[in-house]
């Protein structure tokens, strides 16, 4: 049987620092920076912009290697709109943005972007070819700037939308943080105890001689069975952990499951609720605002919400849409969607102005979660304190109580 073919990976970018000193228009001496692959290239750069190179000399390597996070492609937006508005052409842009950059990966991202782009792609199209980095609504909102002649405008409506996004994140990141702070910090401050602090106890109990109040002998058991299965039970948790993520990255029905249950849990299930409906509205706000049709822009928002359950009711609004119905009606039959931000859509739908009103249902829903987020950071600090009182103060009674009802005995 034939093996199937080996994809290939793509070479990695080998670029590197280059310090040039030179003489430019009016014999005036520059030196500056650059990035580039040889010293040939950094030459003909130089010449193209009418230097005379002197001297030249390779500063340091850049790998490519290093994690592209999505603030680094916000910030990337950000600085292209600005060379763009101030008139720099797009190739120029890049390479002065590309020489701006720390990460080398960045580096190496804008470079590629730089070669397609010299090649003869649009800009668009050279973003389509970094899918990893840019995502349908990135490219799409681009090309329209593109076609419009006001790519300036859509790369600042993209930065803006990713800061409000990540943001966002952020705070829902905090919020699901606490509690598990909490739990973490009280299982790992009992266990200490109990393999530690326990056992000492426990060979002094020994010497007494007598029976053991109730309360006590379970800490002794428990102590006993922490130190002989603590390193067992570690690594059942961190196995069911990773076993668990695996199956929700590969597979739709578990991860679906996964977060319905998310979405049903106290306190932080509304904030993921309030979180998902924020999401779809600022992505529906801006592809709507930027003139992508609504079927296209709900396809893109389905995505965008960071939830399976609402990724699914967004889908069924997008079928009922492609269909003809209203958007705030397909909203209202999926039961998912909470009944204001319905109304509000529906508001915006008879007045014309869907994308503002869709903003101003994500401006509402990203206030609650920062509301929520905050009333839970409040909650969590005295309950943190409440757990970790119990837990320390009920090993500390159970190991004193002995000692007390033999000085009550003297």
């Amino acid at each position: 049987m034939a093996k199937a073919p080996r994809a290939r990976r793509q070479p990695t970018i080998q670029l590197y620092r280059w310090k040039w000193e030179g003489i430019g228009p009016q014999d005036r001496p520059l030196s500056g920076e650059m990035i580039g692959r040889s010293k040939a290239e950094v030459a003909s750069e130089l010449a193209n912009q009418q230097i005379n190179v002197r001297r030249l000399r390779k500063k340091g390597g850049l790998s490519g290697r290093g994690r592209i996070t999505p603030h680094d492609i916000m910030v990337f937006a950000r600085q292209m709109a600005t060379m763009i508005r101030a008139g720099i052409p797009l190739l120029q842009a890049l390479q002065v943005v590309a020489e701006s950059l720390k990460k080398p990966a960045m580096v190496a991202l804008v470079q590629q972007m730089m070669s397609d782009v010299s090649a003869g792609s649009s800009f668009s199209d050279a973003l389509r070819r970094q899918p990893k980095h840019f995502d349908r609504l990135f490219v799409n909102l681009v090309e329209a700037g593109e076609q419009a002649g006001a790519l300036d405008q859509m790369l600042d409506r993209i930065a803006t939308y990713k800061e409000k996004v990540e943001s966002l994140k952020s705070r829902v990141k905090k919020a699901l943080w606490y509690p598990s702070a909490v739990l973490l910090i009280g299982v790992g401050v009992t266990m200490l105890l109990l393999i530690k602090v326990v056992p000492e106890f426990d060979s002094m109990f020994d010497s007494f001689g007598a029976e053991l109040p109730a309360l006590t002998q379970m800490t002794v058991n428990l102590s006993d069975l922490a130190q002989r299965f603590w390193l067992y039970a570690l690594g059942a948790v961190l196995a069911s952990v990773l076993l668990l993520k695996q199956a929700i990255n590969r597979s739709p029905k578990v991860a679906y499951r996964a977060h319905s249950v998310m979405l049903r849990l106290p306190i932080v299930g509304d904030i993921l609720h309030k979180s998902a409906v924020a999401r779809f509205a600022r992505t529906l706000a801006t592809t709507f605002a930027s003139g992508v049709p609504l079927v296209e822009g709900l396809d893109t928002a389905s995505g965008a919400t960071g939830n399976k359950v609402y990724e699914r009711a967004v889908t069924q609004t997008r079928h009922d849409v492609a269909t003809g119905q209203q958007l705030h009606f397909a909203m209202r039959m999926t039961n998912q969607f909470p009944p204001l931000a319905v109304q509000m859509v529906s508001i915006g739908e008879e007045a014309g102005s869907l994308d503002a009103m869709l903003n101003r249902v994500a401006d509402y829903y990203e206030e609650e979660v920062d509301n929520k987020v905050d009333a839970l950071t409040s909650l969590m600090e005295p309950l943190i304190i409440v757990v970790l009182g119990l837990l320390v103060g009920g090993v500390v009674v159970s190991m004193y109580l002995p000692i007390f009802n033999l000085g009550s005995a003297l």
